[in-house]
């Protein structure tokens, strides 16, 4: 793999609906054989790096946690030519030092979601990628780096549980991730999407913007949607500003990962060819384009 051209594409989560500074912005609709995404994508650029951005709820918030597009949201990035994927997601903390109002650039996630699709893979070709450090790396110090100029508290590493939802834990629950899995921060979106991320291909990094305490914490009692958007309103402005200041620190020409995210397919393809399904190899085509090559059109 040669040298290539850098395309960021953002995934805007609750109260994150666009990017600052974005030129010859227009909105487009992306086919994908897995279903429309949330919602058009807004492509441009900043400088000289193209930039894709999707409201993962859509706008005016019309997707729950559960019901999100999540393969058809990656397959359209992917199709838009996107390498580098920035996922920016509301959370609850389960450590005191990670307060209301900071960032926590996640590393890890505990992935409790059982109501999604989480694979583009299957009967007719299966696959199996490794997810053991499933964030990129090199793209987790571009968002440091980005979120040190903005002058955002940041944290560097965290570990993400992933519940369903819509419902925020119960007490027991919140308990049980903090005290005895170790988790560091609580959401429902980052999962399937970082999974999905790495079977296409793409360098996922996750970005969780704290907006409260879960329900573990004496002093802060129960989640509470209002207190939520309001920290949501004064930290959107701050991941605007991250997200804006990405495309200088990575740059417009772009070198194969280090972290092996762009190869993640390389050896993972378990179906033989001569047994691989045509109309899913078809389906894959995007996601999976590099190691499928063109599809038998018969």
């Amino acid at each position: 793999m040669g040298e290539a051209k850098t395309v960021i594409g953002v995934i805007g989560g609750s109260g994150v609906y666009e990017i600052d500074g974005l030129e010859d912005a227009r909105w487009q609709d992306v086919q994908t054989p897995w279903g429309a995404p949330s919602d058009q994508i807004l492509t441009g650029r900043i400088g000289e790096v193209a930039m894709a951005f999707l409201p993962r709820h859509g706008r005016g918030h019309v997707h729950s946690p559960s019901s999100v597009p999540y393969r058809a949201n990656i397959d359209a990035l992917k199709r838009l030519g996107v390498t580098d994927v920035i996922s920016v997601s509301a959370c609850g903390s389960f450590q005191e030092a990670m307060a209301p109002g900071d960032f926590v650039i996640v590393d890890q996630f505990v992935d409790r979601t059982f109501a999604r699709e989480k694979s583009f893979f299957g009967p007719g070709c299966v696959a199996h990628v490794s997810v053991a450090h499933p964030t990129c790396a090199r793209l987790g110090d571009a968002c440091e780096a980005a979120a040190a100029a903005t002058g955002v508290r940041t944290h560097h590493g965290g570990t993400y549980l992933a519940m369903e939802g819509p419902q925020f834990s119960t007490l027991a629950e919140s308990r049980l991730y903090r005290e005895v899995w170790g988790c560091d921060v609580v959401g429902m979106t980052n999962m399937p999407e970082a999974k999905l991320a790495r079977e296409a291909e793409l360098c996922y990094a996750s970005l969780a913007m704290i907006t409260d305490y879960d329900s573990w914490h004496p002093d802060h009692g129960e989640v509470d949607v209002t207190e939520i958007i309001a920290t949501l309103t004064g930290n959107a402005s701050n991941a605007r500003d991250l997200v804006a200041r990405l495309p200088a620190g990575l740059g417009p020409d772009r070198a194969p990962c280090p972290c092996g995210c762009d190869r993640a397919l390389e050896f993972a393809l378990m179906t033989a060819p001569d047994k691989r399904d045509p109309e899913v190899l078809a389906r894959l085509d995007a996601v999976a384009g590099r190691v499928l090559g063109a599809p038998d059109k018969g």
